[in-house]
């Protein structure tokens, strides 16, 4: 038997599960521990049930025997002089093939790759399938101003933005300098040139900082000879969105998959709205660095268009 140790927030959750899916379609045993990292009152949420997930756990003796984690006297004694004699692997990289070669292990990581599950992708999408918004049983107003944006996505060439800020994570030197405001001001170009009648959907966790943005960006496209009406049809095409809460940003999610294009930031969260996406000709636009001093290449999908630091566009996956 194999036990995934599950961590972070729904998108970190997300692709936990679709390494068990995988390990699992392989024909292995597959337990959670969803103890460990969610003991704690200030723990992000286990959001799976969203999509009708109900997961093996694993007990706390299996976890223990595996991560020889024992409080018992004799055992902490034995520790203490010889070490722990944990069956664990940490997985090394965005992909580690060898993560999927175990039989009874106690595997952490993230597993941030499609190409953990590419071959089951479809399988993976359609456990992913959110629920029809009636279904989700939302409180009224905030079921309200959903409906309103849904629509107003689907009636328009919509474009997902997901500016999450590097400064509001742990470890920021692994982020610092990648989703600028240049990368950003970039990608809004690339996707401009290109439609025209692009209207720019923005989430965020810091929307003081992106509406000040966005204010930056529509002055720098003013033109001369601009009357009130095309200034205001400018500043139509971008659309804050901020309703949402930890324990609703799954809205964002599905909002930012049926956009009709992506611009995500180096962040599960996105990466995940992106590939959900099923517009058969969508453009997805992301860093080309997902965090530095790493390769990065295994995080990116094909087709994804790489925009750098600097706003100039790097290359497309192949």
């Amino acid at each position: 038997m194999n036990i995934i140790r599950m961590s972070g927030g729904l998108a970190n959750q997300m692709f936990q599960y679709a390494l068990y899916l995988k390990l699992r379609s392989m024909g292995k045993e597959v337990k959670f521990d969803d103890i460990n990292e969610y003991r704690s009152e200030s723990t992000r949420p286990i959001m799976l049930a969203l999509f009708g997930i109900d997961y093996p756990r694993a007990d706390w003796e299996e976890i223990t025997a595996f991560t020889d984690g024992s409080m018992e006297p004799l055992k902490r004694i034995r520790r203490k002089i010889f070490g722990r004699r944990a069956v664990e692997y940490y997985e090394k990289g965005f992909y580690d093939p060898r993560v999927l070669s175990f039989d009874s292990m106690y595997l952490r990581g993230e597993f941030k790759s499609e190409k953990y599950f590419e071959d089951i992708r479809d399988q993976v999408r359609e456990t992913y399938r959110f629920p029809e918004l009636e279904e989700m049983h939302l409180p009224e107003k905030l079921h309200q101003s959903t409906r309103v944006c849904l629509d107003a996505i689907e009636s328009t060439e919509a474009v997902g933005i997901h500016m999450y800020r590097s400064d509001s994570r742990l470890d920021e030197e692994l982020y610092e300098g990648i989703c600028t405001e240049r990368y950003y001001e970039g990608a809004v170009r690339f996707i401009q040139e290109r439609c025209p009648d692009a209207y720019f959907y923005i989430f965020s966790n810091e929307p003081k900082w992106v509406k000040n943005w966005a204010e930056q960006l529509i002055a720098s496209q003013l033109k001369e000879g601009m009357n009130r009406q095309e200034i205001e049809d400018l500043k139509a095409h971008f659309i804050m969105v901020e309703a949402n809460t930890e324990y609703t940003g799954y809205l964002d999610m599905m909002l930012m998959s049926k956009c009709r294009h992506n611009i995500i930031s180096n962040s599960s969260f996105s990466w995940w709205a992106a590939w959900l996406n099923d517009n058969p000709d969508k453009m997805v636009v992301a860093p080309d660095k997902w965090v530095n001093e790493k390769d990065c290449e295994d995080v990116y999908t094909k087709g994804m268009v790489l925009i750098n630091s600097k706003g100039r566009v790097s290359r497309t996956v192949k």
